[in-house]
């Protein structure tokens, strides 16, 4: 039998059970066509951690950020960082200015992502580990972030920059600073797992495996305490910063597991055998807290 012809969604030939037949027929072959199309799954991820990922729109369960669709492949976005005045003095206040550039044109940067809460997220450390400063740049007219900071001592500072250009992924880009005057001794780090007790909590760090391997899944668990009142600090229930002693790795996340209970778990690969000096903060009854611990990672044997 030969398949009905159809014009202008009329039969044109055959009797009554013909046409019911042909209307069937094309009933179910626009449905399908339909569901074919409508039906075509979009996978969400988060640009931060993309390895969470769902099929509909929300938010990342880790870090807080909103899940996106066809998120691009990671490219590195160049910053320009301007230091006024040049000569930097030991005391004086410094003005720290970023400008972000396309890699793809050279054009300036001027629109960014907000990442928990924050447009722009700078670490900045010494060599000899013992300064630490987590805080944001102000977002100006001109699209430059700009910071001001007087640096303690001489010697070397490496400064990280956590940003979010739009349509873009996030960029973690770091920077050398020297203050002439002298140099920071490189510390001898040793093991450090003990609690510390911070501006109003007590916070305990354990990890496994015990003693963490370089290029494997470190899980490391903190336990705070008292456990009342903890909050939510610019966006995530945890803040780590994790830097070689050497100041050449340098790791910026966020929990991996937390629900606002005095319990918490990061996961963080170490790149190398080496010693890393761990910053975490939390936020407790309004106040942010600042720990610290030295964790030596070796090679797989």
């Amino acid at each position: 039998m030969e398949a009905p012809l159809f014009m202008n969604n009329r039969i044109m030939e055959g009797d009554s059970k013909m046409k019911s037949l042909a209307a069937l027929i094309f009933f179910l072959a626009t449905g399908i066509f339909a569901l074919s199309v409508t039906g075509q799954s979009v996978t969400y991820q988060c640009p931060m951690d993309p390895d969470v990922r769902s099929n509909k729109e929300g938010f990342c369960s880790r870090c807080g950020m909103k899940l996106r669709a066809g998120v691009p492949e990671p490219i590195e976005f160049p910053v320009d960082l301007k230091i006024t005045p040049k000569g930097i003095k030991v005391g004086a206040k410094t003005e720290l200015e970023f400008t972000v550039h396309d890699p793809q044109n050279d054009r300036q940067v001027e629109h960014f992502e907000i990442v928990h809460e924050k447009l722009f997220h700078l670490f900045v450390i010494g060599s000899d580990l013992q300064f630490f400063v987590h805080d944001h740049p102000v977002f100006g007219e001109d699209a430059r972030f700009r910071y001001d900071l007087a640096f303690p001592k001489p010697g070397m500072y490496r400064i990280l920059g956590d940003f979010y250009p739009e349509g873009a992924t996030p960029q973690l880009i770091a920077k050398t600073v020297m203050v002439p005057g002298g140099r920071q001794e490189t510390p001898v780090l040793q093991r450090d797992y003990a609690t510390k007790q911070t501006e109003n909590m007590r916070v305990s760090l354990t990890t496994d495996p015990p003693q963490p391997i370089a290029g494997t899944k470190t899980m490391m668990f903190f336990k705070l305490e008292p456990a009342d009142g903890i909050e939510k600090y610019i966006g995530a229930w945890g803040h780590m910063l994790t830097a070689s002693d050497d100041l050449i790795d340098m790791i910026h996340t966020h929990p991996f597991i937390a629900d606002g209970g005095p319990d918490m778990q990061f996961n963080v690969y170490f790149p190398r055998e080496r010693m890393y000096r761990v910053w975490v903060q939390f936020q407790r009854k309004g106040v942010v807290n600042t720990a610290r611990f030295d964790v030596p990672v070796v090679d797989l044997k």
